[in-house]
């Protein structure tokens, strides 16, 4: 018992060695969007590409709504904008794309650490239960960019 422990271990440990680093910082704002991807086509039973988009829009207004408050209607209450099905929403004029997001956040911290680490990492913590803010300082702590080792 104690041996296949122990291998276990080692194996474990191996894995995260030849783990494809990050190629810049991870941020909150890339957990963020990531984890409402994963949410948007679990919940909502959005398609993948649709889902990339979402999870971006969404990061970008969460973020944007740190330096003040926005501007709302008549009553009160923000709404986001009426869209018709199939389209994308849109920041400014340019729509929120899957695209944009393997731009923005795939292609930034790397494709094979997206696929083989970021995704994983992010698809177990929200199965086990983990919130967003549960697992965003956690996550990031041991992803490195190479260049930092």
């Amino acid at each position: 018992m104690a041996a296949t422990k122990t291998a276990r271990k080692t194996r474990a440990a191996a894995k995260r060695t030849a783990a494809p680093k990050p190629q810049a910082a991870i941020r909150r704002f890339d957990i963020f969007a990531e984890y409402n991807r994963q949410e948007a086509m679990k919940k909502k039973g959005m398609k993948a590409a649709e889902a990339k988009g979402y999870g971006l829009w969404l990061a970008k207004v969460v973020a944007s709504r740190r330096g003040g408050v926005k501007k709302e209607d008549g009553d009160g209450q923000r709404r986001a904008p009426e869209r018709k099905p199939g389209e994308w929403r849109t920041l400014d004029d340019k729509p929120q794309t899957d695209k944009l997001f393997d731009k923005e956040i795939v292609n930034r911290m790397g494709r094979a650490f997206y696929r083989e680490v970021f995704v994983p990492a992010i698809t177990d913590a929200r199965e086990r239960g983990a919130s967003y803010e549960a697992i965003r300082d956690s996550l990031r702590r041991d992803w490195k960019p190479q260049a930092e080792g």
